[in-house]
């Protein structure tokens, strides 16, 4: 074992020993229902959280992607962002334990304090980095929060249509504002298990509801048909596979971070079995139906199990508000110096200033689909991709920098330069279907839907006509 390799697992296990220290603590105090439901940073809980948050209200709209991209290109579409998602998320994962190793080497002590993704960049590549990838974070997070809003009052309209949308955001606001009582990823046990199994119900409920109630008459599967909506579906799916904004945050709650390598691959494949059913069975049922709408929910039938469906999918948007909105906080917490305060009820009142921006966005924006996909056009694909494969390329430029370097590159992976190919194919993919023809379609589909709604408004607000005198 080289020597390098020998200060990562010394790293790793210092690392380790408080938090086993702190769980064998609590096994001889007798059974606490706190570290059962509470305190987790086991492998299981890493891959609950990496799971469940990879899909959330994404599993109603991916659908709509197959109607403006075909079957065939939606199947394959899934599977090469899904492993590309992956990858990335592995290099997110190294560049981690490299940060880690570097800093344990000059005795920094973590205690009380979260490792993030921009400190990772800053540590390994400065401060020009740590500014880029604070920018797109934060950004990408806010508005990943912001969709989990508008997706809560559209879900709740197809049980309940007594206030209108923009009502309901106002009061799911109010409920996802109690998220800033969680303290970190290490309280997510109960609900990243609990947000998995409620997306799993959803999506075999929409597969088999959609094979039950078979086609619709005269269904057609005409897509794709046009340019702007394939690659509008695209940039969807490429938001599916793109949880990457919490991945340090969740591998720095984990007692052992060095087995979260293939922890998001897992998590994957095990999401591969919700979406490409669900969506399949959806698209081959109602066609290009789908093509108006969006959310599943507003085509199949309502029967208490769609109910059921609606009520677990608003109580997992919830859980998902949370997962994007921590690390904001954390941020925040840095900045004006809270981060290391033990009281929850200073924390949870210094968080409040970072909900109120979402919650106004999600007012102004009651639109969920297209901004989706501009999210994913605009942000996942440099936060998620193309960030981290050049961050990757870069701290490992130097030969000294890869002799050192606290992971080498996988079994799978015959060399470095075998690893510059994949990261640099990575960016140019990314960069000119996600980014460019994606950004292209997206916001298209955005403006188009802005003057839909404005148009929609100002009739809304008009006067009735004045009826027609008869003679």
């Amino acid at each position: 074992m080289s020597t390098q390799k020998q200060a990562e697992e010394a790293m790793v296990s210092n690392n380790d020993t408080g938090h086993e220290e702190k769980e064998v603590s609590n096994d001889e105090s007798g059974f606490s229902l706190k570290s059962v439901l509470w305190h987790g940073g086991s492998v299981y809980d890493a891959w609950f959280s990496c799971s469940s948050n990879q899909v959330a209200q994404v599993l109603l709209t991916l659908p709509y992607s197959f109607s403006q991209m075909g079957m065939l290109s939606g199947i394959i579409l899934q599977i090469f962002y899904g492993f590309l998602g992956s990858w990335t998320a592995y290099l997110i994962s190294v560049l981690y334990v490299e940060y880690r190793s570097r800093k344990e080497k000059e005795n920094v002590s973590f205690k009380n304090h979260v490792i993030q993704w921009f400190e990772v960049l800053d540590g390994l590549l400065g401060p020009t980095w740590k500014a880029v990838g604070l920018a797109f974070n934060c950004t990408f997070l806010m508005f990943g929060s912001v969709i989990q809003l508008i997706a809560c009052a559209s879900n709740i309209y197809y049980i309940d249509d007594k206030f209108d949308k923009r009502t309901w955001t106002y009061i799911f606001g109010a409920c996802c504002a109690t998220t800033v009582f969680i303290p970190s990823f290490h309280n997510y046990r109960m609900w990243s298990f609990l947000g998995l199994g409620m997306t799993t119900y959803t999506a075999w409920y929409m597969t088999v509801a959609s094979l039950v109630h078979g086609q619709v008459e005269g269904v057609v599967h005409s897509g794709p048909t046009k340019a702007v909506l394939y690659f509008t579906g695209a940039t969807n799916i490429l938001y599916t596979f793109g949880g990457h904004a919490v991945t340090v945050e969740i591998m720095h709650a984990m007692w052992k971070p060095k087995k979260f390598k293939c922890i998001y691959l897992l998590a994957t494949l095990y999401v591969f079995t919700l979406t490409l059913p669900s969506a399949a069975a959806t698209y081959w049922a109602f066609g290009d139906q789908l093509l108006t709408h969006s959310n599943a929910f507003s085509l199949l039938p309502r029967t208490p199990w769609r109910d059921a469906a609606v009520i677990l999918m608003l109580i997992h948007q919830f859980i998902t508000f949370g997962f994007a909105c921590t690390p904001l906080y954390f941020v925040w917490e840095k900045v004006i110096g809270m981060h290391d305060t033990k009281s929850i009820l200073l924390r949870a009142l210094s968080r409040l200033p970072v909900v109120i921006p979402i919650w106004f966005f999600a007012i102004i924006f009651p639109f969920f689909g297209p901004i989706n996909s501009a999210v994913g056009a605009l942000l996942v694909s440099f936060t998620v991709y193309i960030i981290p494969a050049l961050a990757h390329m870069l701290t490992y430029r130097s030969a000294s920098a890869r002799q050192n370097a606290a992971e080498k590159p996988p079994f799978f992976i015959p060399s470095w330069t075998a690893m510059y190919v994949l990261n640099a194919f990575i960016v140019v993919w990314v960069l000119v279907v996600g980014f460019g023809l994606g950004g292209w379609a997206s916001m298209s589909n955005f403006i188009k839907q802005v003057d839909t709604f404005g148009l929609f408004a100002k009739c809304y607000q008009c006067p009735p006509p004045t009826p027609a005198k008869h003679h």
